[in-house]
């Protein structure tokens, strides 16, 4: 990930976890369950303000979010309707410690650590339930927005002054 400059959700949760831990934060990691099975992950911490994640994504919507949110789930729930896309909607979420897998070396492994993608798949969700109405209108909107302008921008969604810093690729856009 370092020598190609590219990472998928994963590896950056992993990634944050590992340099965050060593700064007294719990490597608390987060995956969400889509209904089209392209789950994401991000890190998660709490401090005196509330959760906040560190998530970076292709998709503007879901990268990271300042420590405001009052639970886990409220987190969970800031992230969908940046999650709805052609095929995307947010269906569960799990909190996982990665602290149970010790002595698993998720942090320095050179090797491929499927037993995090693994555990996390196995951890038990929380389902999201969300309203099939407001569902089909973000959906609506995001479809029309596409066709309109073709691609999806950050200035599209509400709350994003949640949302902690955007790289400047995506701050350039109208």
């Amino acid at each position: 990930m370092v020598r190609t400059r590219t990472v998928h959700c994963l590896e950056a949760t992993l990634f944050a976890a590992t340099v965050l831990e060593q700064h007294g934060y719990p490597p608390l990691i987060l995956g969400f369950e889509s209904i089209d099975l392209l789950d994401h992950v991000i890190y998660v911490y709490r401090t005196s303000t509330g959760w906040g994640s560190v998530a970076r994504s292709r998709d503007p919507g879901l990268h990271g979010r300042k420590p405001v949110f009052a639970t886990p789930r409220a987190l969970a729930l800031s992230y969908s309707e940046g999650y709805v896309d052609h095929t995307g909607r947010i269906k569960g979420y799990a909190v996982l410690d990665l602290r149970v897998l010790d002595p698993y070396d998720w942090r320095l492994s050179e090797k491929n650590v499927w037993k995090v993608e693994q555990l996390l798949r196995d951890w038990p969700h929380r389902p999201i339930v969300s309203s099939d109405q407001l569902f089909r209108k973000r959906h609506r909107r995001y479809r029309d927005f596409i066709r309109r302008n073709g691609y999806k921008p950050w200035k599209y969604f509400k709350g994003r002054e949640r949302w902690t810093p955007l790289p400047p690729e995506f701050r350039k856009r109208g």
